[in-house]
């Protein structure tokens, strides 16, 4: 992200603002004239590079696993937390009712962490009756919901 930032504003320093060149006239005179508006061979240089490092870093940030946070670091819980919690799923699965049930087993499935609408999609539910189910699952402190752009992400708690 911080190499997409930078290239972006050193492109638009370049673009924005280019260099003017002087042209040295020979002949019975010579004289220097600067004309503006014009781009150095080193900005041309500059512009390609940052474009380059501009389209490569926006595509990895737009292809990269949409489960990953600030820092590059993936949020999938520890292979002990997840243990631990499918164990306390076969104590808890006896209270909670089908859909939740469905749910719950879902997010265990995935690692611990999901988008709700990956989650949708994955249980076969509406979205209003998966909507309702986390709110529950949230109540009884199974679940956190963290809002994340125009979607939530499902956690377990």
């Amino acid at each position: 992200m911080a190499l997409f930032v930078s290239s972006m504003v050193i492109l638009g320093i370049k673009l924005l603002q280019p260099a003017s060149v002087n042209i040295t006239v020979a002949g019975s005179q010579t004289s220097v004239v600067p004309l503006p508006g014009l781009f150095t061979l080193t900005d041309v240089e500059i512009v390609a590079i940052s474009s380059i490092i501009v389209g490569a870093s926006s595509t990895y940030l737009l292809l990269s696993d949409s489960r990953q946070l600030v820092g590059g670091q993936k949020v999938n819980l520890p292979t002990e937390i997840l243990e631990q919690r499918r164990v306390e799923w076969l104590q808890v699965a006896k209270t909670l009712k089908d859909d939740e049930q469905r749910i719950y087993q879902e997010v265990l499935g995935s690692g611990g962490i999901i988008l709700q609408s990956e989650l949708v999609g994955k249980v076969g539910l509406s979205k209003s009756t998966v909507s309702r189910n986390l709110e529950l699952l949230e109540s009884k402190g199974l679940l956190e919901r963290k809002r994340r752009g125009m979607s939530n992400l499902i956690l377990l708690k």
